[in-house]
C-alpha cells in the first residue's frame, strides 16, 4: 500500500486523513470524529463514510469535504464554509466552493495532480502527515512547499578608479664584475654505513577506531500503573488500545505498543496516545485522545472528570487517572 503524504496547517477543523479517504468536519461536528476515525482508520470506502455523515439528516450536518480517488478519478464532496482546489497533469486549475450550493457540491475530475483544502486563515507554519487525526485551518496533497525568501537586490557595482599615471623607469645600474668561483673542497671518504636497528612493529599497526559513543539513554518523565498489572515508564510515545497500530509514524519514531482487554468492545483499536512533551511541556507526559467512539475521561488531582477533545494533547499530573471504558483505568505517577 502507497503511504500519500500531506501537509496542513493547525486550525479549528478536524481532519480524519486516511490513506484512501480524507473527511474534514468543522468544530461544530465534534461528536461524528470518533465514528468517522473507526471507518477512515479501518479502510471505508468514500460512499461508507458519506452513508455515515448523512445518516442523520443533510440539515443537520453544518459542513464537510470529503475526498476520495476510484481509478484515476478524484472524487470531492464539499458543503458550507470551505474551498477546494484542483491541480490536473495539463495545468488546468478548478476551484469548488461549498457555499455556492444549499446541498452541496460534487466533483470528479480525472488526471488531478495536487489537491488544496482552504478552511481558516492560518499564518502557522505547514507540517507533514500521512494519516491520522488533526485540527487544521488547511490541507494539501501532496505536501505544499515553502515559499522561498526573495532574493536581495544586486547592490550598484563601483565605480572604477582612474589607473595611475605610469612612473619613468629607472636607468639600469651597471652590473658588476663577476668574483672568481672558490675552488672546490675534496670529498670525505665514505665512512662504514651503520646498521639498521629494528622498528618496532607497533609504530605501523593500524589504529583501532573509538568505540561509537553509547545512544544517550532516554528519560522517563512518568510512570503508569494500569489497572490490568501492567507498570510502563513513559520514555517514548505509547498508543494503548484493543489493537494498536503505529502507521502514523515515522520510522525514526517507533512507538510502544499497549494491547487491553475490552470484553464490550468499549475501547478503540487504537484508543488514546501517551508521549513526553516537548518546549514547554518538557519533562511532562502528555495524553491525546485518538478519536476513540466512546472517549476518555481524565481526572486531574483536586479537579473533576473532563472528557478528552480528540486530538488535543493534555499535560498529565501526577496523580491524574485516565478512564478509558470497560473498567480499564491507567494512574499517573512521577518518576523516582
Amino acid at each position: 500500500m502507497t503511504t500519500v503524504l500531506k501537509s496542513y496547517r493547525p486550525g479549528s477543523w478536524y481532519a480524519v486523513l486516511g490513506d484512501h479517504v480524507t473527511v474534514l468536519v468543522p468544530a461544530a461536528e465534534r461528536h461524528r470524529v470518533g465514528a468517522l476515525w473507526e471507518l477512515v482508520d479501518g479502510g471505508a470506502t468514500r460512499d461508507e463514510v458519506l452513508d455515515t455523515l448523512v445518516s442523520g439528516g443533510l440539515s443537520s450536518l453544518s459542513g464537510v469535504v470529503l475526498l476520495g480517488r476510484r481509478f484515476d478519478e478524484t472524487q470531492v464532496i464539499v458543503r458550507g464554509a470551505a474551498v477546494v482546489v484542483l491541480t490536473t497533469r495539463d495545468g488546468s486549475v478548478e476551484e469548488i466552493d461549498g457555499a455556492a450550493a444549499q446541498t452541496w457540491v460534487e466533483r470528479s475530475l480525472g488526471g488531478v495532480v495536487s489537491v488544496s483544502v482552504r478552511l481558516d486563515e492560518s499564518e502557522d507554519d505547514d507540517r507533514v502527515i500521512s494519516t491520522g487525526l488533526v485540527r487544521v485551518a488547511r490541507v494539501d496533497v501532496p505536501p505544499r512547499q515553502a515559499e522561498p525568501e526573495p532574493e536581495p537586490e544586486p547592490e550598484p557595482e563601483p565605480e572604477p578608479e582612474p589607473e595611475p599615471e605610469p612612473e619613468p623607469e629607472p636607468q639600469p645600474e651597471p652590473e658588476p664584475e663577476p668574483e672568481p668561483e672558490p675552488e672546490p673542497e675534496p670529498e670525505p671518504e665514505p665512512g662504514p654505513e651503520p646498521e639498521p636497528q629494528d622498528v618496532p612493529t607497533e609504530m605501523f599497526a593500524p589504529v583501532a577506531p573509538p568505540p561509537p559513543a553509547e545512544p544517550a539513554a532516554r528519560r522517563a518523565v512518568a510512570v503508569l500503573a494500569f489497572s490490568s498489572g501492567e507498570v510502563i515508564e513513559v520514555d517514548r510515545p505509547i498508543l494503548v488500545g484493543r489493537a494498536p497500530e503505529a502507521r502514523r509514524f515515522a520510522l525514526t519514531e517507533e512507538p510502544m505498543l499497549v494491547t487491553v482487554l475490552s470484553r464490550n468492545q468499549e475501547i478503540s483499536s487504537t484508543h488514546l496516545e501517551i508521549r513526553p512533551g516537548t518546549g514547554v511541556d518538557e519533562g511532562h507526559a502528555l495524553v491525546t485522545d485518538m478519536g476513540s467512539t466512546n472517549g476518555t475521561v481524565l481526572v486531574q488531582p483536586g479537579q473533576g472528570p473532563e472528557d478528552l477533545q480528540p486530538g488535543i494533547p493534555v499535560r498529565l499530573m501526577p496523580g491524574a487517572v485516565v478512564d478509558l471504558g470497560d473498567g480499564i483505568t491507567l494512574s499517573v505517577s512521577a518518576t523516582t
